[in-house]
């Protein structure tokens, strides 16, 4: 069985509108600062859902709980141009066949009601593109995307629910 919540899909002017704003990092937290010595290469808008399953506790098989499985998400640039995807890996892969592969180093929660905001480490990248030379990714200003706080129990074991979600995406590398 699989419960699907409504996907909320931004408009284009919607998506200029947040891109437009100036780059403001002081309400990131200092665990999530990336380096000195990065530079910020992209800034992207994702729209999606977080996909979690009801799963039974290892430790506990009469407990259940929603289990992150995996995102799935659309890329836009600051024009509102779907640029590629965000999916289980974390990966994030854009039109051009670059990659990047993240790895979670830190985790802060501005917003209880959303998805954690988090800083990421490129475990790999393959690709000439946008992605190519990653070496860290943020992701930030989260909405919606938690698991549900309730519903899974052993009738709805293995059963899937889609939780829209959306953020930003900030990707670095190295300063030349």
């Amino acid at each position: 069985m699989i419960l699907q919540a409504p996907l909320i899909v931004l408009g284009a002017c919607a998506l200029a509108a947040c891109a437009a704003a100036p780059i403001d990092t002081r309400d990131i937290p200092e665990t999530l600062r990336v380096p000195p010595n990065a530079a910020l290469t992209q800034q992207v808008h994702a729209v999606g859902v977080q996909i979690y399953r009801c799963t039974a506790d290892k430790s506990d098989p009469a407990r259940f709980a929603w289990v992150l499985r995996a995102p799935e998400a659309s890329l836009f640039d600051h024009a509102g141009s779907q640029i590629g995807k965000h999916y289980a890996g974390p990966t994030w892969e854009a039109r051009d066949g670059s990659k990047v592969v993240g790895e979670v180093a830190a985790r802060a929660s501005p917003d209880p009601s959303a998805v954690a905001w988090l800083l990421l480490n490129a475990k790999s990248t393959s690709g000439s593109g946008i992605f190519a030379n990653v070496r860290f990714v943020q992701r930030l200003r989260t909405t919606g995307g938690n698991a549900p706080p309730d519903g899974c129990s052993q009738a709805y074991a293995d059963s899937e629910v889609r939780v829209p979600y959306s953020a930003e995406y900030w990707f670095y590398a190295d300063k030349r």
